[in-house]
């Protein structure tokens, strides 16, 4: 993951909010796309740069992929912009 793939998939939006859907937990392409209201070639456009920034994870279980946060990265990002904050 390189901070400019993180920054460019926060960017947007419709990301940022599937972001935030996955935050109560995984969910599969087609409720992304319904609570979206999106079609699903936009979702998986959305999902592609999400995936190669490494923000959420990919799980493929029968017929259905499931998406969820991967929580690491946010963890990272947390750390790195905390050296530009302020005396606590």
């Amino acid at each position: 993951m390189g901070i400019a793939e993180t920054f460019k998939a926060l960017s947007d939006p419709q990301r940022r909010e599937l972001l935030t859907f996955l935050r109560d937990g995984r969910l599969n392409a087609g409720e992304l796309a319904e609570k979206l209201n999106i079609t699903p070639a936009a979702l998986s456009y959305h999902l592609k740069l999400l995936k190669k920034a490494d923000l959420i994870m990919e799980y493929k279980e029968k017929n259905f992929v499931y998406y969820e946060l991967n929580t690491s990265v946010f963890d990272e990002m947390i750390m790195w912009m905390k050296q530009f904050g302020g005396n606590e």
